[in-house]
């Protein structure tokens, strides 16, 4: 009896060794696999920044305590700070944007693809640099630590004289080398919605978080340069005896702030555009209705973009601007809040009269639209000038920030996180522990963030080591630290989650959420190639027309 040696499976050929498929991954250009890796990134650093918060909110939760130095506290609020904007949101939202945009407009892949994986790797260096910090930041012969300069490093703390050692060194060169990351990938998403868009997908019929996404890789292309310009400028101040932000040898320490802050203002709307994305897929889609106004979100989301490179200053009020400066800041802040609301209200009337299925993404995406509707207007609170001079050094501040970046920002990438994860792995998740994460969260986050605007009000300054035991500055602190503890086991349950449904998951099939665009029309997880044959589209909602061609409302321009 003969034997078909080749018919024969051996473990080898059964499964790929692990360095075979680490080596598949780390060399990967699919855009598939780089947005997965972004987003695995992204939560690994998510882990590290909440430490850090813990910390600090473990060192404010009683006066005068001594949990930490006050050395150590400057660098936890300092790595929270940078690691929470740079190294978690940034990396999460684009690695949505990689894997979904090229499948959500009918394309095979990005318009660069190996500029993707060297614009994910630059990324991921920057990361690593700024954490070997806590190694090599007096040199790799002396006791490391980490910068200590804020997420800001306002002059002249990022001076030589004020933070001797390399860690400061280490933060301006990770900014740098992310950012070179950021630009490459705003590029590719640039080029790769003008110009591999299928047959029929014109601008009028691309999805919402195409557009939107788009939007925020232009306006980081163009908030990006000063923030390099300013670092580059740092390290020839630390390093080859410059002088640009040093006020003794006739710098300005302001030049350093307009510099900061003309990236740092429109970075809130680069995060929170994509955010913007995600409800514009999710609401519609468990509201059974089509998104209200389209062609007013397409435009809101532009005046955005416009309107956010004027407001920067805005941080700046307490600086002593001249009246016509504060004046005009002013406006322009009130101003970004209109094409803000109606896309609130676009929102809510995409719901308005339909049949809502109250499913977890849908929680979370309900969940920011309360909280960035009040994050919006404690932020025009903040747009007048005698208001502003009496809050931006106090916690007030804090919380309204955190409302935006956790209570926004967050909130639309857990929402994403469920909506997609079906896609992404072929399973589906725990929806009872998926509810379960959606309100410890929102009780967490709003014992957090909520009592954290009352001592502000009370007078309390932000960047502080330790306090006086003034009245009720004590009891608010206890509540706000419990609130944070309550949102990291929340995190902890959502990150179980994950895992567990990857392995025991319901299989989800292609359209677990009978939704309308294209990516819901591939397997789960979808082909390499994406599609057999690239598809032809006739409408904003391709998929819905093949499910359903009897609706006569499948079909719209």
């Amino acid at each position: 009896m003969s034997t078909n040696v080749s018919a024969i499976e051996t473990p080898q050929s059964a499964a790929p060794a692990w360095t075979e498929t680490l080596h598949e991954w780390v060399t990967t250009v699919d855009h598939k696999r780089l947005g997965i890796l972004y987003i695995l990134y992204g939560l690994g650093f998510l882990v590290m920044a909440g430490i850090e918060a813990l910390i600090i909110r473990i060192q404010l939760m009683h006066a005068h305590s001594s949990f930490v130095s006050p050395q150590v506290f400057n660098r936890m609020f300092t790595m929270h700070g940078t690691t929470m904007i740079f190294f978690v949101v940034m990396p999460i939202l684009f690695g949505f944007a990689n894997y979904l945009v090229p499948l959500m407009i009918g394309a095979r892949d990005m318009a660069f693809p190996r500029l993707n994986a060297f614009s994910f790797w630059l990324t991921a260096l920057g990361g690593l640099l700024l954490y070997f910090s806590f190694l090599g930041g007096n040199g790799l012969y002396g006791a490391g630590n980490a910068p200590d300069v804020g997420w800001w490093a306002y002059a002249p703390l990022g001076a030589k004289a004020f933070s001797p050692g390399h860690s400061t060194g280490y933060w301006t060169i990770a900014l740098l080398v992310s950012g070179f990351g950021s630009v490459g990938t705003a590029i590719n998403i640039i080029a790769t919605v003008l110009c591999m868009r299928c047959p029929g997908m014109h601008l009028g019929r691309m999805p919402l978080l195409a557009w939107l996404n788009f939007v925020m890789s232009g306006m980081v292309l163009i908030a990006i340069t000063p923030l390099t310009a300013a670092q580059m400028m740092l390290l020839v101040d630390r390093y080859l005896g410059g002088h640009f932000f040093d006020t003794q040898a006739g710098g300005s320490a302001t030049l350093w702030m307009h510099f900061f802050w003309i990236f740092g203002h429109p970075e809130v709307y680069i995060l929170v555009i994509p955010a913007f994305a995600f409800m514009s897929e999710i609401i519609p889609v468990f509201s059974r209705k089509p998104i209200f106004g389209y062609p007013v979100m397409v435009g809101a989301t532009v005046g955005i973009g416009f309107i956010s490179m004027s407001v920067w200053a805005h941080h700046m009020f307490t600086v002593g601007m001249n009246s016509y400066a504060n004046s005009f800041f002013a406006i322009t802040t009130m101003a970004v809040g209109v094409p803000t609301g109606i896309k609130i209200f676009n929102w809510l009337g995409t719901m308005w009269g339909g049949r809502i299925q109250f499913k977890t993404p849908m929680l979370f995406s309900i969940g920011f639209l309360f909280q960035f509707l009040i994050a919006g207007l404690t932020g025009i609170i903040q747009s007048s000038v005698p208001v502003d001079w009496q809050l931006s050094l106090s916690y007030f501040v804090v919380a309204h920030f955190h409302y935006v970046i956790v209570g926004g920002i967050l909130f639309a990438v857990f929402a994403a996180f469920y909506y997609w994860y079906p896609k992404f792995t072929g399973r589906m998740f725990s929806e009872r522990l998926g509810k379960w994460h959606f309100w410890l969260f929102v009780i967490g986050f709003h014992m957090t963030f909520d009592v954290m605007h009352v001592p502000g009000i009370l007078g309390m300054p932000r960047r502080i080591y330790t306090y006086e035991p003034r009245p009720g500055w004590e009891t608010l602190n206890l509540i706000v630290t419990i609130g944070a503890f309550i949102q990291a086991a929340a995190i902890l349950l959502f990150v179980y989650n994950l895992v567990v449904s990857y392995w025991k998951g319901a299989k989800a099939g292609n359209d677990p959420w009978d939704a309308w665009t294209l990516e819901w029309s591939v397997s789960s997880p979808p082909p390499a190639y994406n599609f057999a044959t690239i598809p032809v589209v006739a409408s904003r909602r391709p998929l819905w027309d093949q499910k359903h061609p009897e609706d006569p409302d499948s079909r719209y321009e």
